[in-house]
């Protein structure tokens, strides 16, 4: 079989231009050097705009700041914090002095916080003191410091004095000549990544500088991002979204990060665009979605805006249109990957033809290999759906410290098996049909949720729809949608079978429907499906039998 063989489901991508064979300290260096009075980091809530070489000082400050404290290469350094220049700032620190960088969810409490800090054994913390009514110190406190024997530091951003913590300000050292003597090698490890805990305990994906760096630059390239470019990143730092395909491409390309504040407000973003002349945009379709129904929406000049990238989640066809259209972002792209790949290994690129690009993720990206699969592990002809497997540069070093759910993960031969269901077209083109997990069977038919999604989509008032199964005693599965409505929308739950009759097959059609106003999402912006579904088995479980679900 050879790469991009026609025939098969099995994809290589270009070996140009060659992988960086750098470290984030050294790129970060390099492009420091190149646009020293270039903007780097512009923060609008804080006040922050700061240049290539400012933001290089103050990197190097914090990294020897770290050193004095007495950690050692390849220790772990916790980040528990919304975006913030902090985290900015710790990211590249600890890359620079070789420690490790934690990235923790500010969603988390209590028992997560205490199992993911002692999973990877964290020697120091940075966190906010507290953020959206909870007080991150008292949850700390609640824990107790003989509960984490390895935290022997713990900072807090902005420069007010906690009991048992130091302000982040106090870090900085000029002593930065402590960092020659720091040996760092593009392999080793950089990041630690904790992913979704809905089927056990949280995995702590273990990324490398490689691994990182280079996923940053070619997602980057494949935008166009360059010096003159301002890229305004609503998506939290804590996942790779923010800090690997926003934070990483801006520091190999030289363009400027922009934050439009802590978390995620519609209102900010599209302030911050017009205010700054941002150029790029990224966003979880949610939140485009959430700007694009903004009341002040046409108050806005968006005309700045040329790229991005929509990920994250399944990207709405008609979402993408909009986005297109009412945003000004004709370049915009839509990337797919997960935490262990780094995290992209499919992206659109600014020239791929529109339908293409509103329709699929694009094609695979340089110096990576991609297969799909089928349940015996056969790979399958072009066109076919089975499971995405990746293998190259981006696949991520393991689990840290679980060995057997790395290998259940990598096989041998090194692929990453994703869990993802998608097919490649004759062209290379990659569709995504949704997760191993998510696919319903119903009566012996296999129902890809996400068809139905994009088809309930097309309907004039539908803003949003998520499809899922849940157990059937007659059928296996039944076929449950949650829909949300354009406000004033007149559509009722039991126009919704008609709307589909006739033009989805007859199985396909949800027999439960529900409308909505939100739905249960993570910090990052993902739908909840798992939550989505013990909601509704609670809720037919209560109900007679035979009554109708609509």
């Amino acid at each position: 079989m050879q790469p991009n063989d026609e025939h098969y489901s099995y994809v290589k991508g270009k070996t140009e231009p060659p992988l960086l064979d750098l470290t984030i300290g050294q790129a970060l260096d390099n492009i420091a050097e190149r646009y020293p009075d270039r903007l780097a980091l512009i923060v609008r809530d804080k006040d922050v705009c700061w240049t290539w070489a400012e933001l290089k000082a103050r990197v190097d400050a914090v990294a020897a700041g770290l050193l004095e404290l007495g950690l050692k290469h390849g220790d772990r350094v916790g980040i528990w914090a919304p975006n913030c220049p902090e985290w900015a700032l710790t990211q590249f620190a600890t890359a620079k002095a070789g420690l490790i960088l934690v990235s923790i969810n500010p969603a988390y409490r209590a028992s997560e916080l205490e199992y993911a800090l002692n999973k990877v054994e964290c020697a120091a913390l940075i966190t906010i003191p507290a953020f959206k009514g909870t007080n991150f110190l008292d949850m700390l406190h609640e824990i107790g410091a003989e509960q984490l024997p390895t935290l022997k530091h713990i900072f807090t951003t902005g420069s007010q004095q906690y009991e048992g913590s130091t302000p982040f300000h106090k870090l900085y050292s000029d002593k930065i000549n402590i960092l020659n003597d720091i040996q760092i090698y593009p392999d080793d490890p950089v990041n630690i990544q904790f992913t979704s805990g809905t089927t056990g305990a949280p995995k702590g994906a273990t990324l490398s500088h490689r691994n990182i760096l280079n996923n940053g630059y070619f997602v980057g390239r494949c935008i166009r991002l360059g010096v003159d470019d301002k890229l305004c990143i609503p998506v939290p730092l804590y996942h790779c979204f923010g800090m690997v395909m926003s934070n990483l491409a801006c520091v190999t390309s030289g363009a400027a990060m922009v934050y439009p504040g802590e978390s995620f407000d519609a209102l900010a973003v599209l302030q911050t665009v017009e205010a700054e002349r941002c150029t790029a945009l990224q966003g979880v379709p949610t939140m485009f979605i959430a700007e694009l129904n903004h009341p002040q929406f046409n108050d806005f000049d968006l005309s700045s805006l040329r790229t991005g990238i929509m990920a994250g989640a399944n990207c709405p066809i008609t979402v993408m249109k909009s986005v297109m259209e009412r945003m000004h972002m004709k370049d915009i792209t839509i990337a797919y990957g997960m935490t262990e790949t780094s995290p992209v290994s499919f992206q659109s690129e600014v020239d791929t033809p529109i339908e293409q690009r509103v329709s699929t993720v694009g094609r695979i990206q340089p110096h990576l290999e991609v297969k799909i699969i089928d349940d015996s592990g056969e790979i399958v002809p072009r066109g076919k759906r089975g499971e995405i497997c990746t293998r190259g540069y981006s696949v991520m070093l393991g689990y840290w410290g679980d060995k057997k759910r790395t290998e259940e993960a990598i096989d041998h031969e090194g692929w990453m098996h994703t869990g993802d269901l998608g097919e490649i077209d004759q062209e290379g083109y990659c569709r995504i049909v949704g997760r191993l997990k998510d696919m319903v069977i119903r009566g012996g038919e296999n129902i890809y949720p996400r068809e139905i999604e994009e088809y309930l989509l097309t309907h004039s008032e539908i803003i949003e729809a998520q499809v899922f199964g849940i157990p059937d005693e007659q059928y296996g599965e039944e076929l449950v949608a949650w829909i949300r409505l354009k406000e004033g929308a007149r559509t009722r739950p039991e126009d919704i079978p008609e709307f589909c009759r006739g033009q989805i097959a007859h199985f396909k059609i949800p027999r439960i429907i529900r409308i909505v106003d939100e739905f249960p999402m993570t910090v990052t912006g993902k739908i909840r499906k798992v939550e989505m579904r013990s909601m509704m088995i609670t809720e037919i479980n209560a109900k007679t039998a035979g009554k109708s679900y609509i």
